[in-house]
């Protein structure tokens, strides 16, 4: 009887911190938006990161400090402080006539958002992460008078047209698209001006 090779025990995995934490974030946002803050489970995020539940502890302290985190990673304030302002109507209205997924995890992203919206026990925490990562940035971006409201209004049809898109789930074409795309840049020209 011949006896097997013995191999070599597989050299240990080289430890990233930060790479587990970001896998951490991205596990999270895909149950919450799969089932939701109550149902979803440290143990399931866990798995689907490949990490340690107890990793969840270290890098986030427990369940709601780790949505709270899912939900401050879902909004980029960056990308609109780098927003030409001459061309911002136009690029939300051509991004708003297209198709509503432009992949998986965007659609994700915004499934989970709509849940913590729709869950009472998630709504407050959304609500500061919209204040601190979204109204914010936008008050910040438009600037002059009363740009809080104006930056509110912005948003809200922001969010609305997403919703559209969502439900559409096509892009639009031909004179629907050059209709849909001249209103909705008239609208956003307008939200843009200081009055």
């Amino acid at each position: 009887m011949t006896d097997a090779p013995t191999l070599a025990p597989a050299p240990p995995r080289k430890r990233d911190a930060a790479a587990t934490r970001a896998a951490i974030l991205e596990a999270a946002k895909a149950q919450f938006a799969q089932a939701g803050y109550d149902r979803a489970s440290l143990r399931d995020i866990a798995a689907e990161a490949g990490a340690d539940v107890a990793l969840i502890k270290r890098y986030f302290g427990g369940k709601e400090a780790l949505f709270t985190e899912a939900l401050k990673a879902s909004f980029n304030p960056d990308r609109l402080r780098n927003w030409d302002r001459a061309t911002f109507a136009r690029d939300i209205a051509e991004m708003m006539a297209g198709p509503a997924h432009t992949g998986e995890a965007r659609a994700e992203s915004f499934q989970f958002l709509l849940r913590a919206a729709t869950s009472p026990a998630t709504a407050p925490l959304l609500n500061v992460a919209i204040r601190e990562r979204f109204l914010a940035p936008i008050r910040d971006w438009l600037g002059g008078e009363d740009a809080g409201p104006r930056a509110r209004v912005l948003a809200a049809a922001f969010i609305g047209l997403l919703v559209e898109r969502l439900i559409r789930d096509a892009p639009l074409e031909g004179r629907e698209r050059d209709v849909f795309v001249a209103r909705v840049t008239g609208m956003f020209e307008g939200l843009l001006g200081e009055g």
